[in-house]
């Protein structure tokens, strides 16, 4: 890219980004949102998505040591207390460890990571890395993912109510959090970058670093529909349900 974009025009690109590539679309969602997956594939989907769960403060952490701004910093902190929280109990992680002993997972079986996929480690590791060893300008606008999530949160939600009688609002309240949170965080990251972004390689590595967001979230969800879906090849030590099957419910 050799012409440099309005900030109005960085934003259209970073928008046609998320709605050709966010992991709404990911046909694992398709199915988990409309009542088609049984019982062992939630609890793997859970399962795998507490490893990405459990590094976002450690990458917002990264993230926040390298901004050089008070107003900046202050800003971004908000985002490891959302998760963290203040206090045991509190937080993004502890909801949805809510959500996994819901599922009739084992706690500390959840929190050693023990049964991910090794796709699960490499795309959630991958991140981390990015976010360190990229500009802290390409850093930020990878967590731009943010700015689709809404609309996934309350079809997951709404669907998962409707289709699911082994979830219940109290095991899906850490999406509820996520709807205020994530437009706030959207906020701050996309005014961020229309601001930095002043050169057209810095706009182009802005718009590269959300596509390799969305391939790190899109891997996660090919890996579950591999092992759990179709084929059904879960990886050695990867954790596997009880009765494990791949037929999906009608």
């Amino acid at each position: 890219m050799t012409e440099l974009l309005r900030p109005e025009q960085l934003e259209e690109r970073l928008r046609a980004i998320g709605a050709a590539r966010y992991h709404s679309l990911h046909p694992f969602h398709e199915l988990l949102h409309t009542g088609r997956l049984n019982f062992g594939q939630v609890q793997a989907w859970a399962l795998n998505r507490y490893y990405y769960q459990c590094n976002i403060p450690i990458k917002d952490s990264v993230v926040l040591s390298r901004l050089t701004s008070v107003e900046d910093r202050r800003a971004w902190r908000q985002r490891i207390i959302d998760h963290d929280g203040s206090q045991p109990g509190e937080g993004g992680i502890a909801r949805w460890l809510k959500l996994t002993e819901g599922l009739h997972l084992d706690t500390a079986y959840v929190e050693s990571c023990a049964g991910i996929l090794p796709t699960t480690r490499f795309a959630v590791e991958a991140y981390v890395h990015f976010v360190r060893d990229r500009t802290v300008l390409e850093a930020v606008a990878s967590s731009l993912t943010e700015l689709f999530s809404p609309g996934i949160i309350q079809n997951r939600v709404s669907g998962m109510l409707a289709n699911y009688d082994f979830v219940s609002k109290e095991t899906l309240a850490y999406f509820n959090n996520r709807l205020t949170e994530a437009p706030r965080d959207a906020d701050f990251a996309l005014a961020y970058v229309k601001r930095e972004a002043r050169r057209p390689d810095q706009q182009q590595a802005v718009l590269a670093a959300l596509e390799f967001k969305c391939d790190v979230l899109w891997a996660q969800l090919d890996a579950l529909y591999y092992a759990y879906v179709a084929p059904g090849h879960i990886s050695p030590g990867a954790f596997v349900p009880e009765g494990f099957t791949t037929e999906l419910r009608r």
